[in-house]
């Protein structure tokens, strides 16, 4: 039912998308074999910098989504949007031999994107990127339970100015380890536009993303952060991506959610061992 609707509403836009996307902006950099970095819920593209400038004889393509750093907010349902502009991107600059590296919603465009149009990425990295949060954080819940009119949505709606920044310092204080990389995080947050972060968030929760994981055959590496839930936290990524053949699980350790922040050396190191062998 969620495709169904994502397919209605990019036929309704589809001279708009046709003529240039909206639901992201797009930076690329250099030459080279493309690598395309997909940030996570709330962050700038910006957050792959460190581990970009690792990989200079790589094209860089980068993407930052509707409604933060800057880029204008798009209608809802907003995840679907992006991930269909984001395939039909890739198609219309006949982009080929892509390696996709995605950080948490990130990793779920990338598992859209593999299973969409496979023959043309080389590899998959997801960045502790679950297919199903809901699973998670709210076991048992059915999708269908969740909507954007919601008493929790509306509080958050309605905070004040002051109550949200308390709102994304908390989550940015789990989110990375440096003082310096929590406020940045606590920044673009703090700059989106908030009916994205409330209802896109929603529209995070509501994915499910494991049926069809047996039919990818790219190889895929999925690295997980130690903290805070340590072996715990990989179990589950064990079990979410049961039906993956092709993969391969790395431990980052001392690393937050954010792991470009906490180890991007390690990372971009994973990264290129990934790439070439």
């Amino acid at each position: 039912m969620k495709k169904l609707s994502c397919y209605l509403l990019l036929s309704f836009l589809f001279v708009s998308i046709s003529q240039g996307q909206t639901a992201f902006r797009i930076e690329r950099k250099g030459t080279g074999k493309p690598i395309l970095f997909l940030p996570g819920f709330g962050s700038s593209g910006q957050v792959w910098d460190q581990v970009i400038s690792k990989f200079p004889e790589h094209e860089s393509i980068t993407l930052t989504y509707a409604g933060f750093d800057g880029v204008p907010p798009i209608g809802l349902p907003w995840y679907c949007r992006i991930s269909d502009e984001l395939i039909n991107y890739v198609k219309e600059n006949n982009i080929k031999g892509l390696t996709v590296v995605g950080h948490s919603m990130g990793g779920n465009l990338a598992v859209e994107l593999v299973k969409a149009i496979p023959d043309r990425i080389d590899h998959l990295v997801l960045v502790d990127a679950l297919p199903c949060m809901r699973e998670v954080m709210m076991p048992g819940v059915p999708a269908q339970a969740l909507s954007y009119d919601s008493p929790y949505n509306d509080q958050l709606l309605k905070m004040s100015a002051s109550d949200f920044e308390s709102y994304a310092s908390q989550m940015a204080q789990g989110m990375a380890s440096g003082a310096k990389d929590q406020v940045q995080l606590k920044d673009w947050l703090l700059a989106a536009d908030r009916k994205i972060v409330v209802y896109g968030y929603t529209d995070l929760l509501k994915l499910d993303l494991r049926e069809g994981m047996e039919s990818i055959v790219t190889p895929v590496l999925l690295l997980v952060a130690d903290q805070p839930f340590g072996d715990q936290g990989l179990e589950t990524m064990k079990i979410q991506y049961n039906g993956l053949k092709n993969k391969e699980f790395k431990m980052a350790k001392n690393s937050r959610h954010f792991m470009m922040m906490d180890q991007p050396e390690w990372l971009a190191q994973e990264l290129q061992r990934f790439i070439e062998q």
